[in-house]
């Protein structure tokens, strides 16, 4: 499939619905900031959010309001082997990649000593 480019898109179409694996970007008009994470957030799947920013204050507080696993800002390709790659929501629990992707292969188990004596 082309790269496609959709305007004029409201949050009631399927694409603001669903996970597209393809490449398609949605383009959906929002006035302020806490809209555009209501229209982000609204959706049941959580994989991956991206945004274009230059403010750092509206970096950290759109990235930390995403409610995705993996958030790319200025940044369309975010994959790698050293990142944590995951969703939630119902993309997913659990992760792959980086150091956590192994945490779902491990058991932990918590030890308390007390009252040893030399």
């Amino acid at each position: 499939m082309e790269p496609t480019l959709l305007t004029d898109v409201t949050a009631d179409m399927l694409c603001t619905k669903e996970e597209t694996f393809g490449p398609l970007v949605p383009v959906i008009r929002f006035e302020t900031e806490e809209e555009a994470l209501a229209v982000a957030n609204a959706a049941n799947v959580g994989l991956a959010g991206y945004f274009y920013s230059q403010d750092v204050g509206q970096i950290w507080r759109v990235a930390e309001a995403l409610e995705v696993g993996i958030v790319g800002v200025n940044e369309g390709l975010l994959s790698t082997p050293e990142a944590t790659f995951g969703g939630v929501k119902q993309s997913g629990l659990g992760r792959e990649g980086s150091k956590y992707g192994i945490d779902e292969y491990i058991e932990v188990k918590y030890m308390c000593y007390g009252g040893l004596k030399p």
